[in-house]
């Protein structure tokens, strides 16, 4: 039921994401626009991320909390399609940005729960390739129905979204019954392992764990990145004369690229350690995508790119997930989780903003460009290979691995 579910909001979610675009340029806007759109996304879950991870951990069930956020991811779509200004536009964003939060941490939360070590890497594969199906059909939803043909005035291109917009929202509406249906009763966090009785640690504690540290910089830098992609694509495809629906076929085949990637978690872990494939996914995804920009006006060339960028993108996102609750206690699993979505929205603010201001001057493939630059960074900061270590037996927050 919860994969029925993410599925289901997902396709909603990425339907309308790569539409904002499109009605911030039919509205008369620009990159910065888009780029401030796309930031309030993230900017006002940041206020209750961390109290919902505590949340999390406190509650037997995750199911009012997952209903919640399908709710708010139904809302938003219909609040786009009626929106007539950047304002309300920034307010649907955010919308939609609360409610991919409240889903997340609850599903997160509930596998960090109930998963052991040994199936975790391939539970949180699944979530997250249910995710990359949302990232998959929507976009090309989307470009199919933008249409395929160029110079259209603004007034067909703002109609065109808004109706898209509304199938977007019914998509939404689909997926509540199945967040319903996750009515499952888990074990409080105090209650889960008797041997780590200490009390939940506390956020700054959490950030001690240089594990916790690095896992966080990989999954912003990998998140943004695709946050970036669907933002700044349709920019890229006016600027290259690429028709919408090309690039609603191109972010879906770096979308099943991602699912692959995911769905073969099992068994690239045979042979390679998680923090080798979090370097991997890095590094790829950066060296991949710097080349995007030169071929994205031939889109078998384009298609390639992204399929090999999507693979590697999809590849470190549920690995870090499992390096984090592995860092922790169990009783700080949902307030480690929160902290790390807390991470990735400030990257979610900052960087797409930033990536707007990149763009302005030197066009969307400065903001491409700026993505693969955080990309270098956060592999680069990465250390040894003790990131599978678990937290010290003791409770205390280690400074060094």
């Amino acid at each position: 039921m919860l994969i029925s579910s993410a599925v289901l909001c997902q396709i909603g979610l990425n339907l309308a994401r790569p539409l904002i675009s499109y009605k911030v340029l039919a509205l008369g806007g620009d990159s910065i626009i888009v780029g401030l759109t796309s930031a309030s996304y993230a900017l006002v879950p940041l206020s209750v991320t961390l109290w919902l991870g505590r949340v999390s951990d406190r509650r037997s069930s995750l199911r009012g909390i997952a209903v919640m956020g399908t709710l708010l991811l139904a809302v938003g779509p219909f609040v786009l399609a009626v929106s007539p200004s950047f304002l309300l536009v920034t307010v649907a964003s955010a919308l939609l940005g609360m409610g991919h939060l409240c889903f997340t941490i609850a599903g997160q939360s509930a596998i960090a729960r109930v998963d052991p070590l040994n199936h975790r890497d391939a539970a949180f594969g699944w979530f997250a390739a249910s995710f990359s199906v949302g990232q998959m059909v929507g976009p090309f939803l989307a470009g199919l129905a933008m249409g395929s043909s160029e110079g259209v005035p603004a007034e067909v291109r703002l109609a065109d979204a808004n109706t898209a917009l509304l199938i977007a929202g019914v998509i939404s509406v689909l997926a509540v019954p199945f967040a319903f249906g996750t009515a499952v009763k888990y074990a409080p966090v105090d209650k889960m392992d008797a041997a780590s009785p200490s009390r939940p640690d506390s956020f700054s504690a959490l950030l001690r764990y240089p594990t916790m540290r690095t896992n966080m910089m990989a999954s912003v830098a990998l998140l943004t990145t695709t946050d970036i992609l669907v933002a700044f694509l349709p920019l890229l495809g006016e600027e290259k004369g690429v028709p919408p629906v090309v690039v609603g076929i191109l972010l879906a085949v770096q979308a099943v690229a991602s699912i692959v990637s995911r769905l073969l978690l099992p068994v690239l872990l045979a042979h390679w350690s998680r923090p080798t494939l979090v370097i991997a996914s890095l590094a790829g995804a950066g060296t991949t995508l710097a080349l995007l920009p030169w071929g994205f006006q031939f889109p078998w060339i384009a298609g390639i790119q992204l399929a090999i960028g999507g693979f590697f993108l999809g590849l470190g996102q549920p690995v870090t997930l499992t390096l984090v609750t592995q860092a922790v206690p169990p009783t700080s699993r949902g307030a480690a989780l929160a902290l790390r979505m807390f991470g990735n929205r400030v990257g979610q603010v900052s960087l797409p903003t930033a990536a707007g201001l990149v763009a302005a001057p030197v066009g969307p493939s400065g903001a491409l460009w700026m993505s693969c630059v955080v990309l270098a960074a956060a592999c680069l900061r990465r250390p040894g290979n003790k990131q599978d270590q678990g937290p010290p037996s003791n409770g205390s927050c280690p400074e060094q691995e």
